[in-house]
């Protein structure tokens, strides 16, 4: 293991301890960002101090830390990897990419809303929001800041190879940090959905339990979301949904379809409608009226099942970025623009 071990050393040194390398159950190496406790007091704008981010909260358990991907993953022998300098796996749906996390061995687990939101309202707070490959291998207000092209789109850049972008495109804007979160491949997220409209999450971040926890279409484990923060059975009375049309949270649609989308720092709510605390964690509400969330969007549709994208892909341009959420898929949808990452809670770390 003295290859591994040099390896080991060499990235965690370089990053001042801010990067790891985590082996799976099969001894293979990915790379991944140490990411420290917080609590939304930290991240949003009014949040509470002594209210721990639902990412560090997992099956009841106060985390550390959790381990989040470097890189957008790739696959090899049906199992994700965290890498540089890579073409980005793409085309799988939902539950493969979460399959081919937990693939890796116990705790390894598809990005969780609760862990993308952390880091998207990070590095807001922190003044380092991503660029990123948002306009054919550059970013849109960067044009100078460029990825190195994997394939085409229409004669033009379309992938990067991971990691290849200059450090501002990582989420704290210095090489440890998380590349690649805006644009190049939009990324499958776990715990959150909707369902024909109404906003439907796993508890905290007990989504990161992988292959324990169930997130499939008929699992129990989804709850809806009152106004006041109180997780309820999905279909209660007066929970938070999406509009079935204009950008806004309500709790009651007048129709069982539709679809849109809208500017993230634009959304409004329905009359009478409050909005908790919970559901600016997970970036489903912008938590500073009319902020500065850099153009990102968010687009939804009302009719059955719908599962989040996050980060937007090489051609979405300003609307893409950390605040950019996509909840127009079915989780049968498979695309060459959608790709994911794997993560690991603090407590389930194999060898470092």
């Amino acid at each position: 293991m003295a290859n591994f071990d040099e390896m080991s050393f060499a990235v965690n040194e370089l990053s001042g301890g801010k990067n790891v390398v985590i082996m799976d159950d099969l001894g293979l190496p990915s790379i991944y960002v140490v990411i420290p406790k917080g609590n939304n007091g930290n991240v949003i704008s009014g949040g509470s101090a002594s209210v721990v981010h639902p990412a560090f909260i997992v099956d009841g358990v106060e985390k550390g830390c959790f381990y989040y991907s470097k890189y957008q993953n790739v696959v090899f022998n049906n199992r994700a990897y965290s890498l540089s300098r890579r073409d980005p796996a793409v085309s799988m749906n939902h539950d493969t990419a979460k399959k081919y996390c937990t693939n890796k061995g116990k705790g390894f687990h598809l990005s969780t809303m609760a862990e993308w939101a952390y880091l998207a309202l990070w590095s807001r707070k922190n003044g380092t929001m991503p660029h990123g490959n948002s306009n054919y291998g550059c970013d849109e207000a960067y044009g100078f800041e460029r990825g190195v092209e994997t394939c085409k789109d229409s004669g033009k850049t379309a992938r990067c190879l991971t990691g290849s972008g200059p450090v501002t495109w990582a989420h704290d804007h210095t090489n440890a940090g998380i590349m690649d979160m805006k644009g190049n491949v939009w990324e499958w997220q776990d715990g959150l959905r909707l369902n024909n409209g109404e906003i439907n999450i796993v508890a905290n971040n007990n989504a990161a339990l992988g292959e324990d926890c169930d997130t499939s279409a008929n699992s129990t484990l989804w709850k809806a979301i009152m106004p006041d923060g109180s997780l309820v059975a999905p279909g209660t009375t007066g929970t938070l949904k999406y509009s079935q049309s204009g950008n806004s949270i309500v709790t009651s649609n007048s129709a069982a379809t539709g679809s849109g989308s809208g500017g993230f720092a634009d959304m409004g709510l329905g009359s009478g409608v409050s909005i908790p605390e919970i559901a600016k964690a997970l970036i489903l509400y912008p938590d500073e009226s009319k902020g500065d969330y850099a153009g990102d969007y968010h687009w939804w549709n009302i009719e059955g099942e719908r599962l989040p994208i996050c980060g937007g892909n090489w051609n979405n341009g300003a609307n893409a970025g950390v605040f950019n959420l996509n909840l127009n898929n079915p989780r049968s949808n498979a695309n060459w623009n959608i790709g994911f990452r794997s993560a690991l809670p603090s407590s389930q770390m194999l060898q470092t």
